[in-house]
């Protein structure tokens, strides 16, 4: 098993844990951001699952950013974020059901700065397709998985995860947005976060949920989920607006919006029918409808700080924001 930073107590850690007699390196499915470490599928001989996913964090000496970013406030964030994916795996995934799928954590070991998450083979668990474009039924699976994981930590307080969930949330970006060329809007910054935090319905975002983390099953019925470094409390509608920038253009997103948000929030009254959750859904609904631009513009924020040619920063978003910024 080269390769993968400290091979005698990773292996051996793998083995003991799985009941394998040999654990070997079937594929690198992904490098992790900024050379990190990476992401392998293992064949494993002699346990009773014949394979594994590793995310394995091994930080570099040197870092090669992608964009440039890198500081040590952008490196002890990527330290937290996968700490506190580890303390996801460990203390709150077996609280998502079925409507919320995630891959069953086996086994999380740190050494140092080096650490690994050992997780069920979603590939394996009937989860194998990754699209890049999705059809309107996909839309829906990927809001209805949303929706059920929100409704799942309605109200929850998330200990040892981010306070505030999403990669781009505005205290752990101060060096993009100190750069940010677009005034009124890094001026309204913070009152935009508030806006945000100061709801009244809170629960666990996923943090990233754009579409390339979303495993679709085989049988085109359901989807799981799968990176959980930024998971966190915050308003459900950071994640909606989040995916739906992720997998629809300008023009979709202006069509479909009403639709696809009545749909997100029929399914969530589902999720709340099924566990017996006694909330005020009009209330819930009227609040984060609200919101649902304030948290378009919160994501754009970030762009126009990290990159302001991105793509996702269309005429659409832009519109949003400045209503936003106009009821501000």
């Amino acid at each position: 098993m080269p390769a993968l930073g400290n091979p005698d107590w990773i292996e051996a850690s793998i083995q003991q844990i799985m009941a394998a007699t040999q654990v070997e390196r079937e594929q690198v499915i992904q490098s992790l951001w900024s050379g990190y470490g990476e992401i392998v599928r293992l064949n494993l001989t002699g346990a009773a699952q014949s394979t594994a996913v590793l995310k394995h964090v091994n930080p570099p000496n040197a870092v090669d950013h992608p964009r440039g970013w890198h500081s040590d406030l952008s490196h002890k964030r990527k330290l937290n974020s996968y700490q506190v994916e580890m303390h996801w795996y460990q203390h709150w995934s077996q609280k998502c059901g079925s409507g919320c799928r995630v891959p069953k954590c086996y086994n999380v070991q740190a050494q140092n700065q080096e650490c690994y998450i050992l997780l069920e083979d979603l590939d394996a668990a009937g989860f194998a397709l990754r699209k890049t474009t999705l059809t309107m039924r996909e839309i829906h699976q990927c809001l209805d998985w949303l929706a059920s994981f929100h409704g799942t930590f309605l109200g929850e307080t998330p200990k040892g995860l981010w306070e505030t969930g999403t990669y781009w949330h505005l205290e752990t970006r101060p060096d993009e947005w100190a750069v940010m060329a677009h005034e009124d809007l890094k001026n309204s910054a913070d009152h935009i976060d508030q806006m945000l935090k100061q709801g009244r319905f809170q629960t666990f975002v996923h943090g990233d949920a754009k579409l390339a983390n979303f495993c679709f099953a085989n049988d085109g019925q359901s989807v799981a989920a799968v990176d959980f470094q930024y998971v966190g409390g915050g308003c459900g509608m950071k994640d909606v607006a989040y995916f739906l920038g992720s997998c629809l253009d300008e023009r979709q997103c202006e069509a479909h919006e009403e639709d696809l948000l009545t749909h997100y929030f029929a399914a969530l009254q589902k999720t709340l029918n099924q566990q017996n959750k006694n909330i005020d859904l009009k209330a819930l609904e009227e609040e984060w409808r609200r919101l649902f631009p304030v948290a378009w513009t919160d994501f754009y924020r970030f762009m126009v700080g990290w990159m302001p040619d991105h793509w996702k920063n269309t005429p659409y978003t832009q519109r949003l924001a400045e209503q936003v910024l106009e009821g501000l």
